[in-house]
């Protein structure tokens, strides 16, 4: 598995505004699911917006962290996002009673 933690700087929204925001954009990351994108996580802090992203490889999270993405994201937001990648070995997921390790 692959980690992209998306930032962008900019102010935090009121919780409403947020919830409004990243429902109305989930589709888009529902549809991404056929393109290996696993999970999304919506931030909205002090220390701006964005979001966790858990892929299913490397090669699916640069696919579409593209610079036609990055543009997208400037001029929607106002501010250039920074993408930071890391691997992920392993998971701990207490909700299933699980530690995960990823083979691959």
């Amino acid at each position: 598995m692959f980690i992209a933690i998306v930032q962008i700087p900019m102010s935090k929204r009121p919780r409403d505004a947020a919830v409004e925001a990243a429902t109305k954009s989930a589709p888009t990351y529902t549809a991404l699911g056929a393109k290996g994108l696993l999970k999304k996580y919506y931030l909205n802090g002090e220390a701006g917006g964005g979001g966790v992203y858990l892929w299913a490889s490397e090669a699916a999270a640069r696919a579409w962290y593209t610079p036609e993405w990055e543009a997208r994201m400037e001029a929607a937001f106002g501010a250039r996002p920074v993408v930071t990648y890391y691997d992920n070995h392993v998971v701990v997921d207490n909700e299933a009673g699980q530690v995960r390790v990823d083979n691959s």
